[in-house]
């Protein structure tokens, strides 16, 4: 089993290494100007509080290449003290090849831990009572859409109530404005997002809607999952989400910060981190007065109901190799305070793990996020196992498939199992 495991993180880039970092230096792992920021915000106070010096190494931006280089230099000996798993899809495979250390004890003995939201606990708690990581911050997800460009032309922006309105209402947009009505993030360019920024939303509304069963099997053939990529044949099939841009480097960048603030896209997925970071005022790519222009829809059910969707976003963990792991653990605590959490929310638009963080005076100048903040405890997440990162590699290949017509639901559904079966063994899917 570790074997095999071991083989589907390696099909997706991870690899382990020992940290060479001083004892007395705290090496953190980062990427994105906007994140680098948010942590020197609270560097000096951390730096002071335990007498140590804390250096930042800057890592590339995009999460795949920023993840491939973290753990390339982690097989070289050059490891941080300190990294973030991308996604909370990621922390399961982490954790199977060792590389994360336990802090289980530190985390639960901290005073902010009966500050987190409830799912947060969920999804740091694993079904051995472990702890792995410390999550600054999560990711919530829903729709939004231009509502400036809808009422114009005469569209309802109502709540749609199941896949089959939030498809007639991606047809009308088009119908009326020509512009495409909905994206879900897809294919091979876009990395973990094709499984993370979209077709995770659908399946939690499926009639399977999760795929990690209590076995750590992977359940990748139910009809949830055929009926998800199903929705994204639709959409492509029906020329209703632009497909070219996704098939080209940086997919995001097209649709996200182009399409969509020019109203050439009219609805997509995100999450609260657009409200500031990709279309807020101090944007490069801002929607102008985006919270009256852009509303939000919580993603329909199949068959009805409706969630956002609830992750870690970019949670922190100790390297399992660290030279000094009981100085980076007090360090990780550190990166929870209310203080980091708020720092992060006003460079990234995330919403903050911790409940407290919900009165912070400058948290609450956030406006945009504050209603997203007060929807978190309604949220639903999808549980992982070990193999995650093959299932996510699976979902990009399978949308590729879609977005270049090669195939229909059924065909994309094979190429994930069949992709999954080959990197993790026939005995993992079912």
């Amino acid at each position: 089993m570790k074997r095999l495991l071991l083989a589907g993180i390696a099909a997706v880039g991870l690899a382990v290494s020992v940290n060479a970092a001083d004892a007395e230096t705290i090496r953190i792992a980062e990427h994105r100007q906007a994140r680098i920021d948010a942590l020197k915000a609270v560097v000096p106070d951390i730096e002071k509080k335990y007498g140590v010096t804390i250096e930042i190494v800057e890592y590339p931006a995009p999460e795949k290449d920023y993840l491939t280089k973290l753990l390339t230099e982690l097989r070289a000996g050059n490891a941080p003290d300190l990294f973030t798993a991308p996604r909370g899809q990621d922390v399961a495979d982490m954790v199977a090849a060792g590389y994360l250390a336990p802090v289980a004890d530190q985390v639960k003995a901290w005073d902010g831990y009966n500050q987190l939201f409830d799912v947060a606990k969920q999804l740091i708690n694993r079904k051995d009572g472990q702890i792995y990581v410390l999550p600054p911050m999560l990711s919530v997800q829903q729709l939004y859409y231009r509502r400036d460009v809808m009422e114009k032309a005469g569209i309802s922006t109502a709540q749609p109530k199941n896949w089959a309105e939030l498809l007639d209402r991606a047809r009308e947009i088009k119908a009326k404005t020509g512009a495409y009505g909905l994206l879900f993030p897809a294919g091979v360019a876009w990395g973990g997002g094709a499984f993370g920024e979209g077709f995770q939303m659908l399946l939690a509304g499926s009639s399977t809607p999760q795929i990690a069963n209590d076995d750590d099997t992977l359940n990748l053939s139910s009809q949830g999952v055929k009926d998800s990529l199903g929705f994204y044949a639709d959409l492509i099939n029906n020329d209703l989400m632009p497909v070219q841009p996704l098939l080209g480097p940086e997919p995001w960048v097209t649709p996200k910060y182009q399409m969509f603030p020019a109203g050439k896209l009219v609805a997509t997925t995100c999450g609260s981190w657009c409200y500031v970071y990709d279309w807020g005022p101090e944007s490069k790519h801002g929607v102008p007065d985006v919270t009256k222009n852009v509303g939000t829809w919580t993603v329909p059910g199949k068959d009805g109901g409706e969630h956002v969707i609830v992750d870690l976003e970019s949670p922190w963990g100790v390297n399992a190799q660290s030279a000094d792991p009981d100085l980076a653990k007090k360090i990780l605590i550190e990166l929870g305070s209310v203080k980091a959490e708020v720092a992060l929310a006003q460079q990234l638009g995330n919403i903050p793990a911790r409940k407290d963080a919900g009165s912070d005076p400058d948290f609450q100048k956030l406006t945009a996020l504050v209603p997203v903040f007060n929807a978190v405890d309604t949220g639903t997440f999808l549980k992982t196992a070990p193999g995650f990162s093959a299932v996510s590699e699976g979902i990009a290949r399978a949308t590729e498939a879609l977005l270049r017509k090669e195939t229909d639901a059924a065909g994309a559904q094979k190429i994930l199992v069949d992709y999954v079966k080959e990197t993790l063994g026939d005995e993992m899917v079912k």
